[in-house]
């Protein structure tokens, strides 16, 4: 398994709109669904990446304590189902299922999404202002699968509870790591 780094999108840029369909509700679901919100955090992953199994649990109580909160949330996958089966609508459905996700699971078929936020691993997490301008694009926390920290996501959670007071994000990020997006020949 190749590692790959978040290309760590320059802080400012605007989230590019999205209407992607909603795994477990069968919605659309737009960016400007969440316009009014204090924050918004879309993460790319998926279900065969042992980077995002690592933290998935993790993912799905960061959905349940910020539940009721001005943050907007969606999860996306992106990978070619054609080589990776696992990635399809049904596997993303059984794992939001498996982790409690209180979120939207949004499936990029045509990977323009993640082509337009520049996404290059799973987990890569971007996190954006009330103005859908970017604060955080980095790491969920130091955990990676063998290492023996402890999932925590205390950066994501960081920069998410800055973003929710209005106060700046420090621009020291460190990239998020994983596997390659899987893309489409």
């Amino acid at each position: 398994m190749a590692l790959t780094e978040s290309t760590m999108l320059d802080l400012g840029t605007i989230a590019p709109d999205f209407a992607l369909t909603d795994v477990v509700t069968g919605k659309t679901v737009h960016r400007d669904d969440f316009r009014g919100k204090k924050a918004l955090l879309v993460m790319f992953i998926c279900t065969h990446c042992p980077y995002v199994k690592h933290i998935e649990k993790s993912l799905g109580k960061l959905g349940a304590d910020y539940a009721g909160k001005p943050l907007g949330i969606v999860a996306i996958s992106s990978n070619d189902v054609t080589t990776h089966p696992a990635d399809s609508p049904a596997g993303l459905k059984q794992q939001a299922k498996n982790n409690g996700f209180a979120f939207p699971y949004l499936y990029d078929e045509s990977q323009d999404v993640a082509h337009a936020y520049h996404a290059a691993c799973t987990p890569d997490p971007y996190l954006f202002d009330a103005d859908f301008k970017l604060v955080y694009r980095g790491q969920y926390d130091e955990s990676r699968p063998g290492n023996g920290v402890p999932v925590t996501g205390k950066d994501l959670r960081a920069a998410i509870d800055l973003a929710l007071a209005g106060k700046p994000v420090p621009k020291e990020q460190k990239p998020s790591i994983g596997c390659n997006i899987k893309w489409k020949g």
